[in-house]
């Protein structure tokens, strides 16, 4: 897979890990404490695209301790930036001028958040990324894996991207070609929809078998309130309005910190209405008259967007493959329900971390990782996604209304009747990309205009999102089919990248002379959330790697 071409530097390692998020940390710390007992010196490598650890991770985030525990049973004693508990826990529905409370006591044990913890993950990346370092992991932010590394069949390595490349293509200054790292293990942990990921599962046909993997989109804004609006440990969740109910998707608001408050949005991506913008829906979602008291007064101080594996268990693919495996959300973890997946990263990467120990112990090179396979289908991750699997697609079916109904009975069933439901295991049916309906079945939605005090516009957030990526470099959203674009995208469907774009990545532009139509890229906007790659009808947008560093620079996130 790579280019033969171009004359790279090489550097040896035992294991090379793509990705500094939960997953890849986890699963670089549980080899050096593995080795460390042993008496071994383990090499291994982790690349991390952001600038630094941390800088690209996004999530609510309620993390529940179940896996750090494991990891770091003393973790508090060492200063792992989990400090404010889950006090108090709301769940409510929402229509357009009231809500309604349900009681949690209804609800199965497994979607309490008590003795969970509000965080930001990015933060809690950059101590992992410590503990990590102190360990010996040689991390390198800023080099994004570009290719892979493959001979005879087997993964060897990945290539780093290469540095210096004008938009043209051409070198400038200062050019400099990937490196290849090697390993006798890889494992991938970009995280949903990594494009290295998206390579492997097609190399060797890892979701044969499998339901289409689901996915959602999550927008998320900090701020810092007053005081009196303040509710420590306070953890509210919502469904409803303003989404309608063939719709799914809800909000999250997290109180924590200093006067903080995350509040966030999920927009399932296997909508309908090609007229829907899920930035647009977060936006008006503040403005419910039980939401919008809490930001009275308040300042916004960041905003990002991320894309949310959602097919569970049904949907996660053949995790080995020769040389390697998937980890955490390249996997596909996310326990959809609980809206929570960080902790079942750590586990895979922790599982995996073992796997890979065992198997170069025993002199092995390069094999498929088959325990790895068989430790997770018996772990607490398998069976709580397991537990959890038809609420997904009865969503789905179902709409909001019913389908939530529906899913709760089937999760206390599979809770007390050892993972037994009624249903079976449903199927996902469509990918997201084919769920989108051409625009004339639709009728277009209008959005209130942004007052710049509570609700915003992409730009402005983006903004604040502190992204950037070298102008000139090429353009790392790749484009297969133009003509494609024009006739089915614009033609068909009227631009939904306009909307389900949350960073005003793509425009069509009008041209004043000849009224012809242009798709205009604005790469250097994007989050790189992936919902492009996702989303598009044709899957005629491939989301690839920038140059390294490029993208957000998340704070507290």
């Amino acid at each position: 897979m790579t280019d033969a071409a171009i004359e790279r530097e090489s550097m040896e390692y035992d294991v090379v890990i793509v990705g500094g998020g939960p997953s890849g940390l986890s699963a670089a710390i549980r080899l050096k404490q593995l080795a460390n007992e042993a008496g071994q010196d383990l090499s291994i490598a982790l690349l991390e695209k952001g600038a630094e650890v941390g800088a690209h991770i996004l999530s609510g985030a309620v993390i529940d301790p179940k896996a750090i525990n494991e990891l770091f049973p003393d973790w508090k004693e060492m200063g792992a930036p989990l400090d404010d508990e889950v006090k108090t826990d709301i769940f409510e529905v929402l229509g357009e001028a009231g809500s309604a409370s349900l009681p949690t006591f209804l609800f199965p044990p497994l979607m309490s958040n008590h003795g969970c913890y509000i965080a930001s993950l990015g933060n809690v990346c950059r101590w992992l990324g410590e503990q990590a370092e102190a360990l010996g992991v040689e991390i390198y932010p800023g080099f994004p894996a570009a290719d892979i590394v493959e001979e005879d069949g087997v993964i060897k390595g990945v290539v780093t991207g290469d540095f210096g490349l004008a938009r043209d293509g051409g070198h400038k200054d200062g050019y400099q070609p990937g490196m290849e790292l090697r390993g006798k293990y890889t494992l991938i942990a970009e995280g949903v929809r990594g494009s290295l990921a998206k390579k492997l599962i097609d190399r060797y046909d890892l979701a044969a078998g499998k339901e289409p993997q689901k996915y959602g989109i999550g927008l998320k804004e900090l701020w810092r309130v007053k005081p009196e609006n303040h509710r420590p440990g306070m953890v509210k969740h919502t469904m409803g309005w303003p989404l309608d109910n063939s719709t799914g998707g809800g909000s999250f608001m997290y109180h924590w910190g200093d006067n903080l408050v995350s509040i966030g949005f999920v927009v399932h991506l296997n909508y309908k209405n090609p007229f829907i913008s899920p930035f647009e829906e977060f936006q008006r979602m503040k403005t419910h008259p039980v939401i919008a008291p809490v930001f009275e007064g308040a300042e916004r101080l960041s905003y990002g967007a991320r894309a949310i594996s959602e097919g569970g268990f049904q949907s996660v693919p053949k995790l080995a493959f020769p040389g390697g495996a998937l980890i955490g959300c390249s996997a596909g973890f996310v326990n959809v329900p609980r809206i929570k997946g960080s902790h079942n990263a750590m586990k895979t990467g922790m599982l995996a971390a073992e796997s890979v120990f065992e198997a170069i112990a025993a002199g092995r090179d390069g094999d498929e990782l088959a325990e790895y396979q068989s430790a997770y289908e018996g772990s607490w991750v398998a069976k709580d996604l397991k537990r959890v699997r038809n609420v997904k697609p009865l969503w789905s079916k179902f709409g909001t209304v019913l389908g939530i109904g529906l899913g709760g009975l089937d999760m206390w069933t599979n809770t007390l009747l050892a993972n037994f439901s009624f249903f079976g295991t449903l199927g996902h049916g469509k990918s997201d990309a084919e769920s989108l309906q051409p625009a004339s079945k639709h009728k277009p939605i209008e959005y209130p205009k942004p007052d710049g005090v509570l609700t915003f516009d992409r730009l402005s957030s983006v903004f604040i999102s502190n992204t950037n990526h070298e102008e000139d470099q090429p353009i790392h959203l790749q484009l297969d089919n133009e003509a494609l674009q024009m006739s089915s995208e614009l033609g068909e469907f009227e631009g939904p990248s306009t909307r389900y774009c949350p960073a005003g990545v793509y425009e069509w532009i009008k041209d004043e002379d000849s009224g012809d139509m242009r798709f205009q890229i604005n790469a250097q906007n994007c989050v790189h959330c992936k919902t492009c790659d996702i989303k598009d009808p044709n899957q005629n947008i491939n989301w690839t790697t920038p140059e390294g560093g490029g993208g957000p620079m998340y704070a507290n996130m």
